[in-house]
């Protein structure tokens, strides 16, 4: 995972540069996963190369036992959305959503495509898309200074499968301990490892605050699936991240000053945040 050093809650390391979170998205890249869904011919493919090791993009083990989690690949459909669930089971009555890709075509040939990682994982949802740059000839611009835009993937050979009028839909029918025969387990590695393996596709992808879809969160909200053994595991690395997260100034990283404000309904007097320099 490549998190920003502009997010305030990043955990800055020498070896891992801001990645390391202590929860277990760190072990899993969205913008390997998306990459990967970019060049596959079918979700099929997609699955295969999601549980290659060396695509170097999973290296989960939610249930912790000493093997990586094999990832499945669930579409579902309604209409020109698509949400493609990435899901691992943790037991035999549990799975965990890893992350839903939102896919929605709102024109023609134009399709728009992002990857949000499960807030169980990731600690909050996490927006990863395309990052496309060209250059803009506005005079008020520094010729070098880039624009972003909001790429169109209709050229994606996946894309064209799942928008292919002869397209059935993708449901596998792995669950757990029924994987296909390809699929050989590896111990996961020390996340240095995991970080430290070449992705030349880093580039490629920004973080985003915003869904661009409309349709594709509608459809997978009623199937999202998590695992309680995953949340009580990793609760209070949560609660101690978001803490920090809401704790730190954005702009400055330092501390917001808390003092107890008494009031004629708040006799023990309650913790108010106040910024502070």
């Amino acid at each position: 995972m490549v998190f920003y050093a502009t997010e305030a809650w990043a955990f800055k390391s020498p070896v891992l540069g801001p990645d390391s979170t202590g929860l277990p998205g760190d072990y899993f890249s969205l913008e390997g996963a998306l990459e990967l869904f970019k060049n596959a011919n079918s979700l099929e493919e997609f699955e295969r190369t999601l549980n290659t090791p060396d695509n170097y993009c999973n290296n989960l083990d939610l249930n912790e036992d000493g093997a990586v989690d094999y990832v499945k690949v669930v579409d579902h459909v309604e209409g020109n959305a698509h949400a493609i669930v990435l899901q691992t089971s943790v037991s035999e009555t549990e799975s965990q959503d890893i992350a839903v890709i939102e896919i929605e075509k709102n024109g023609n040939q134009s399709v728009l495509v992002q990857i949000i990682g499960d807030e169980e994982l990731y600690g909050e949802e996490r927006i990863v898309e395309s990052n496309e740059v060209r250059s803009t000839p506005e005079p008020v611009r520094a010729a070098s200074e880039p624009q972003k835009i909001v790429v169109n993937a209709w050229g994606w050979p996946s894309v064209r499968y799942i928008y292919a009028p002869g397209y059935v839909v993708y449901q596998p029918a792995w669950r757990w301990r029924h994987y296909p025969v390809y699929w050989q387990p590896w111990r996961p590695h020390p996340l240095a490892w995991h970080y430290s393996r070449p992705r030349p596709f880093r580039t490629n992808y920004r973080v985003v605050r915003v869904h661009r879809s409309v349709y594709a969160p509608r459809i997978y909200r009623p199937h999202r699936t998590t695992s309680v053994v995953v949340k009580n595991r990793y609760h209070v690395t949560r609660v101690n991240r978001n803490h920090a997260h809401v704790h730190v100034h954005k702009t400055n990283n330092r501390p917001v000053r808390t003092k107890v404000v008494k009031t004629k309904n708040n006799r023990d007097g309650r913790r108010g945040e106040r910024g502070g320099r």
